[in-house]
């Protein structure tokens, strides 16, 4: 049988060393010799001795806030020894390294998966969402390990080495260490008030020094800014 579907790029890619790598621009491939973390539903494929366990959230604190917040990642955890495929809409793949003292936010909904030695909380994005549709609520990630996000398309990284303002359904993720705010960026006039609207009310600002990962595509709201600050208020001291 012959085919350009069974071309070099299409078949398994292989490696000797245990963890997670790119199969293809769209897919993860985890290597597994003890367990991982991924998002659920999102295996496609696998190979060995693997067992699937759903964890929800993560622990009974991250489930109290994800049903506060609406932010979290809905987990399962991957363990055994074989090799294991995953994928999330066909959106773009892409692997980050984590190392000790680093810290990045992220959209729960661009979490694929990560190695079980890093640590995710809830966290309130400080000043961003109060007046959009965006998520007052990002998580957290911490310690050594990889962890793999998704795009739909082709990101670009910000510098922030100047005042930088995001779409905040546009924004991924970004160093935890920046401050974050809102910032109007429509000019209010007769126009607004005739209804005349450019749909971009309210941007991000990312102040500090680190990046910014803004994928070419707006997520749609999950709820609206009134919820939001509801939400907000119920939280109180649960959220650190």
């Amino acid at each position: 049988m012959r085919s350009s579907l069974f071309s070099a790029e299409n078949l398994e890619q292989e490696s000797a060393q245990p963890g997670m790598r790119l199969q293809n621009s769209k897919m993860l491939k985890i290597e597994l010799n003890g367990e991982a973390m991924a998002r659920v539903g999102s295996m496609v494929a696998y190979q060995g001795n693997v067992q699937f366990q759903a964890l929800g959230s993560g622990g009974l604190g991250k489930f109290l806030k994800q049903k506060l917040t609406g932010e979290g990642v809905p987990l399962m955890r991957v363990s055994g020894q074989g090799d294991v495929f995953l994928a999330e809409l066909a959106k773009d793949v892409h692997i980050i390294d984590l190392e000790p003292g680093d810290a990045l936010s992220i959209n729960g909904s661009s979490v694929l998966a990560f190695d079980s030695t890093l640590q995710y909380d809830i966290k309130m994005v400080g000043g961003a969402g109060m007046a959009s549709s965006s998520g007052l609520f990002n998580c957290v990630f911490t310690g050594y390990g990889r962890i793999a996000i998704t795009t739909k398309g082709t990101p670009v990284v910000l510098n922030v080495d100047q005042p930088t303002y995001v779409d905040p359904q546009a924004a991924v993720c970004w160093s935890a260490n920046l401050q974050t705010g809102y910032h109007r960026a429509e000019q209010l006039g007769l126009g607004t008030l005739l209804g005349r609207r450019t749909g971009e009310a309210f941007t991000m600002s990312f102040a500090g020094q680190g990046f910014v990962v803004v994928q070419p595509s707006e997520e749609p709201p999950v709820m609206g800014s009134g919820a939001q600050e509801q939400q907000g208020g119920l939280l109180g001291g649960l959220l650190s």
